[in-house]
């Protein structure tokens, strides 16, 4: 774990890259003269990390082994991941319930601990990582039970709670259908989607962003049979897809293979309905967990992700207690009857496309960069990062501010105020007082539920206005709230930070950056942010 003081960063010095080394011209001599400097360990830092994915179907960890590179010289430069190592993956485990809603963490723990040690790794090797949890397991009981497990290592892990689309954006990164977007280039378009156990997720990508997303209620263990075959777990939204098959449900009871056979046809006709964005019959819209699709340009190649997509592209076909084969084949069937311009393509990562862990460093924010309207803020742990895209043009109204933030956390999943954010604002306007206080009034507004639930308002400037616009906001707009305003550092998408209390001698603020790390290359990642 990287300390929250930046001078003690060294304890990160565990290796070094041969690659960057000869992509640089550097002699093993030199290279070694270079690792003894003092100065290389606030240049480059290796991590174990250790990405956790536990979803209401499956759970499974990947450890990895990331070294980082500072792009420039301040101490407030970037640090981005130059090598990526896989060291282990777990198996897939069906994720075990104690009843429907109600995750047994005891034989979870139990997973996770064989998983470490298959790695030959303890806690202790573990220097920064990333629990995602989705569906219910994000439910608040099992999430509570769910962050204890990890509680002795709360400062190393970023836990992120997805919600529907923000697990459409993170399959579409990790399936690598963002890097096709960005190796194709122009508009080529890609459609992900990622079927699971309970949901299907869509996501639209272009030009290596998420353009739109979309959720619906398909997915291989919306009814679950246990060893003997009998039905152990009847979701509501197998029921649904049950009647409309003609096929009768009961605890206890059997599904033939020509049951099975129907309610995949049905749930495979509503999935097409959704990704082929036509109109939507009443089933189809009963199962839908977002609005649908809006975008309407063309689609160029379409990605399957998530347990079904094994047996979609052929790569699975043991009966798991579900009906994921039978979906799995039906897809599989449409797929290949797509028009002409629609091409169905492999992914890079099919049932494991999420996050192999996340990378951690620290920086130093100059007092003279920062605003902080109370001292008792801070520190303050663990915030998610949202990058509105504000218009970088005049003129600019208090409406589109507010739209932009508002846009921003919808894509997050962040819509009930309950969670504090940091957003990190690109700005490109000028000091001018009557645009600051323009963009002041839109973020107050935009983030009114969050500070009236006692959240501070957390800001992260590109540009340097951070202690102008916390003087404007703690004086003019929101007088008496907790404010703090940064300036200098650049961040992004599926970034968290951590803001330290100030550190006397240095005069300086240290901010911890811990970004969800993918398979794929780091410069597809988030939104281009241009000093």
């Amino acid at each position: 774990m990287i300390d929250q003081r930046v001078e003690e960063t060294h304890i990160f010095h565990e290796g070094h890259d041969d690659d960057l080394d000869a992509e640089h011209g550097w002699t093993s001599e030199e290279a070694l003269a270079d690792e003894e400097h003092p100065m290389w360990r606030s240049e480059r830092v290796a991590l174990n990390s250790v990405g956790i994915d536990i979803g209401s179907s499956t759970s499974h960890l990947i450890f990895s082994r990331l070294t980082l590179r500072r792009q420039g010289l301040a101490l407030s430069s970037r640090f981005v991941v130059v090598k990526r190592e896989m060291l282990f993956e777990s198996p897939i485990l069906l994720t075990p319930y104690l009843n429907r809603t109600t995750i047994d963490t005891n034989e979870l723990n139990a997973f996770i601990s064989e998983a470490y040690r298959k790695a030959g790794l303890t806690p202790k090797d573990i220097d920064t990582g990333a629990v995602i949890v989705t569906g219910e397991a994000a439910k608040k009981k099992n999430a509570e039970a769910i962050a204890a497990l990890f509680s002795a290592q709360a400062g190393k892990f970023v836990c992120a709670t997805a919600g529907h689309n923000l697990e459409a954006i993170l399959s579409a990164y990790g399936s690598g259908a963002v890097a096709m977007t960005l190796d194709q280039g122009g508009d080529y378009t890609v459609m992900n989607v990622d079927v699971g156990g309970g949901t299907s997720k869509l996501a639209v990508v272009q030009r290596g962003k998420v353009v739109d997303t979309a959720a619906l209620e398909v997915g291989a263990r919306l009814v679950a049979m246990d060893e003997n075959g009998r039905i152990d777990r009847i979701e509501d939204a197998g029921a649904k897809i049950a009647a409309a098959a003609g096929v009768r449900l009961s605890l206890g009871g059997i599904l033939d293979e020509s049951e099975k056979d129907r309610m995949a046809r049905v749930l495979c006709d509503c999935l097409f309905e959704v990704l082929q964005r036509g109109s939507l019959s009443p089933l189809t819209q009963s199962l839908m967990l977002t609005p649908q699709i809006a975008f309407t340009d063309r689609i160029d190649a379409l990605l399957f992700s998530g347990g079904v997509s094994e047996y979609i592209y052929g790569f699975e076909s043991r009966d798991l207690g579900d009906i994921g084969n039978h979906l799995g084949k039906r897809v599989r069937e449409r797929s290949s009857n797509l028009q002409a311009n629609i091409a169905l393509k492999n992914p890079q990562v099919r049932i494991r496309a999420t996050v192999i862990g996340a990378s951690q460093y620290t920086v130093q924010v100059s007092g003279n960069t920062i605003y902080v309207s109370d001292q008792d803020l801070l520190p303050l742990r663990n915030l998610q990062v949202v990058t509105p895209q504000i218009r970088q043009r005049e003129p600019l109204g208090i409406e589109d501010v507010e739209d932009a933030v508002d846009k921003a956390l919808k894509r997050f999943d962040i819509v009930d105020g309950e969670r504090a954010v940091a957003l990190a604002i690109h700005w490109e306007l000028g000091p001018a007082y009557p645009l600051i206080r323009t963009l002041a009034e839109g973020l107050g507004r935009a983030m009114k539920e969050h500070i009236d639930k006692g959240h501070p308002l957390v800001l992260v400037f590109d540009a340097d206005i951070a202690r102008l616009m916390g003087n404007i906001i703690e004086k003019e707009i929101l007088p008496g709230r907790g404010i703090v305003s940064i300036d200098g550092i650049d961040l992004k998408d599926f970034d968290f930070v951590d803001i330290g209390e100030e550190l006397p001698d240095a005069k300086a603020v240290p901010v911890v950056i811990k970004s969800l790390i993918f398979r794929h290359s780091e410069w597809g990642r988030g939104h281009a942010h241009h000093h």
